[in-house]
């Protein structure tokens, strides 16, 4: 089936994204990232090495740029300018690199976006060249702003970043959906694969996690299990689901011809 996901002119495979934090050491993250079969892996530039730390092992030495398209963002920026600051430094490191996630967060608690900071941020990175993919709160009305703002992809939280706790407000992604015409993709809250499949036949673009993934009994296992959730759910989702019907059942085989039955 040829159904790629497109961003920003460039098509992939996955529609599963994924991170690189949380694992106990590097060989777990290679694995992971390979059970994911991810094509586009985020890197917090504020906690990863990828070159500006020359006496450390670096992460494009397991996580190749010729393999992957690496996503730097603004974890643990606060403000519009800690975020502008942060990624024109990634793509001095990643010679010239556009595509990045940005990220303005609110408070060291909740995590949850500062879509002031962020609208700010985002136009300043736009203005300069940037292909901004965007974590954003699920706010229809924001989402839009930012497409227009020129971001060219929408990344709504499903619930707090970390917390596991699924997509509580799947109304909202929808109108999201119907409001943007640049890829919708769920971050944040996914805590297990039913999480990403329902996002995936929401009708969501694809789902960026990395908690889910690092913080699991198993991580390696569980990049497996995300695969399979999101390629299934995105099956479902083009297949279309049958429609609900309250109180009327309808049985899945004929109830013509049965044995002891007069109807014909």
């Amino acid at each position: 089936m040829n159904d790629k996901l497109i961003i920003a002119g460039k098509s992939y495979s996955s529609r599963l994204l994924v991170g690189t934090g949380k694992y106990k050491d590097f060989n777990e993250t290679k694995a992971a990232v390979e059970a994911s079969g991810a094509e586009i892996i985020t890197i917090a530039i504020r906690r990863s090495n990828i070159g500006q730390n020359p006496n450390e092992p670096s992460l494009l030495e397991i996580l190749p740029p010729s393999r992957y398209t690496l996503l730097p963002n603004t974890a643990g920026c606060y403000t519009a300018e800690d975020a502008v600051r942060t990624l024109r430094l990634a793509r001095e490191l990643l010679d010239g690199h556009s595509l990045v996630k940005l990220e303005v967060l609110g408070d060291p608690q909740s995590l949850y976006p500062n879509v002031v900071e962020t609208i700010s941020a985002a136009k300043t990175l736009v203005d300069e060249g940037f292909q901004v993919m965007v974590y954003t709160s699920d706010d229809p009305i924001i989402a839009k702003q930012l497409e227009d703002i020129g971001c060219v992809a929408i990344m709504p939280l499903a619930s707090l970043i970390g917390s596991g706790m699924g997509i509580l407000n799947p109304w909202n992604l929808q109108l999201i959906m119907e409001r943007v015409q640049v890829p919708v993709i769920v971050d944040a809250g996914v805590g297990t694969a039913s999480d990403a499949a329902i996002a995936m036949e929401l009708g969501c673009a694809g789902v960026l996690m990395n908690t889910a993934i690092a913080g699991a009994q198993q991580p390696v296992l569980m990049a497996s299990a995300m695969k399979k959730a999101v390629e299934a759910g995105r099956e479902a989702f083009l297949a279309g689901r049958m429609p609900k019907k309250l109180y009327n059942a309808s049985p899945s085989s004929p109830t013509v011809g049965i044995i002891g039955s007069t109807r014909k």
